[in-house]
């Protein structure tokens, strides 16, 4: 039984895009919320870091082919398959399970767990409705704020973790085509992307973050008067605009406590600076003007114009994230221009802000998977053990087979 607090992808898909052109933000459907997840209204990146020993990432390739995926996923080095396929997967995948007797409920926000002798034995449905059962698998994704907070009433134990927040920044696709393959690869080969890291002089850690080639800077705000973005591509990848994230290392010494909850009240609070800067819009800069050393134009020596999914408007970007972050950034920033010539150039466009990289809380688990209080198996990214569409599809597999070991003891 599966309870999404949102839409279904086809109803969600509508309401995210009257959100991109209208501004008006459904609360329970959005970029961050609905069937699929977050990842739905991504660049649909594939690939993962972790090193794989019980060929789960295979089967988690197989199965989005079975449902729709290119079958080049298969041996691509970096699958991708654009938000366009992944909105069609997730629709037959959701059809395959119920074939096999899934019950779905849209619209349906767990808001209250029902814990009784350190036990699980049931759920509260939309303030209304309970429901009894003694395994809960929370695959609540990193923007469940509230849930989070609910948690940490019922004393389910979590514990604050690092992240990383930062810019988006959209560069000519042809320009970084022409750094990454020469000047004369012509058009037969892929839109290039890139993997960039630095370390800033007051030791942060500096990096690209979901690189999009041919991709757009969207809106993928989920609360009111807060504004968070990310970064999205088509399969085509043909916007002609290269974005990624750079971000800059958070970790729990930042946050104004020690409470579990304080790095979400760190996401907040650049957020609401990120919306009061542009009055809800996404908030842009040439990065010339936020770096205060205008003149260099390398490679991009005129203004081009950006990709979104959103409106956006030119603002004062100083003032979202702390100065050591933005000092930091600029940093990174300059580096990286060494390594690709004009990636710092004054006409490179910057957005704010990525301040949903990865969930700032875990949802502590046992070597069963299990939290503390039993009957709970905290799963995926919100969870804060996956960064990404594979390894949260990983991390799901791993869960369902901890849930089924349990019941075949029991047999």
């Amino acid at each position: 039984i599966l309870f999404e607090r949102g839409k279904p992808v086809e109803e969600r898909t509508k309401d995210v895009e009257k959100f991109w052109k209208e501004g008006k933000l459904c609360l329970s459907s959005n970029v961050q919320f609905g069937e699929g997840g977050a990842g739905t209204f991504s660049d649909g990146k594939l690939n993962t870091l972790i090193k794989d020993k019980t060929g789960k990432n295979k089967e988690v390739l197989k199965i989005f082919v079975e449902n729709g995926a290119p079958e080049q996923i298969l041996y691509d080095s970096k699958p991708h398959i654009g938000t366009d396929i992944l909105v069609k997967t997730v629709q037959n995948m959701r059809n395959r399970m119920l074939q096999w007797g899934a019950q779905i409920h849209y619209e349906s926000c767990v808001t209250d767990f029902i814990i009784e002798d350190g036990k699980v034995i049931g759920l509260t449905i939309n303030d209304k409705e309970q429901i009894k059962t003694n395994t809960v698998i929370l695959a609540i994704g990193h923007s469940a704020r509230d849930t989070f907070e609910t948690l940490y009433k019922r004393k389910v134990p979590m514990e604050p973790k690092a992240f990383a927040v930062g810019f988006r920044v959209q560069h000519p696709q042809e320009m970084i085509d022409e750094e990454q393959y020469g000047r004369e690869a012509g058009n037969q080969l892929p839109v290039a992307s890139y993997k960039l890291s630095a370390k800033s002089t007051n030791g942060r850690g500096v990096y690209s973050f979901c690189m999009c080639p041919g991709g757009y800077v969207v809106n993928a705000s989920s609360e009111e008067k807060h504004l968070a973005i990310n970064g999205m591509s088509y399969s085509k990848r043909d916007s002609g605009v290269a974005n990624s994230a750079i971000i800059v290392s958070v970790t729990p010494k930042d946050y104004s406590t020690e409470n579990p909850l304080a790095g979400i009240a760190y996401q907040r609070e650049l957020e609401e600076n990120a919306y009061r800067l542009a009055n809800g819009k996404i908030p842009l800069q040439y990065y010339g003007d936020f770096s205060g050393k205008p003149g260099k134009m390398v490679r991009i020596k005129k203004a081009f114009a950006p990709c979104l999914k959103g409106e956006g408007t030119f603002v004062n970007l100083h003032g979202i994230m702390p100065k050591e972050l933005d000092d930091a950034f600029i940093e990174g920033m300059e580096q990286f221009g060494k390594i690709i010539p004009g990636f710092d150039d004054d006409f490179t466009i910057i957005a704010g802000v990525e301040s949903r990289t990865s969930s700032p809380i875990r949802i502590t688990r046992n070597t069963c998977y299990q939290s503390e209080v039993k009957g709970i198996y905290p799963c995926g990214e919100g969870a804060g053990y996956a960064g990404g569409i594979t390894s949260a599809a990983m991390d799901g597999i791993t869960v369902a087979e901890a849930v089924a070991s349990k019941y075949n003891t029991l047999e």
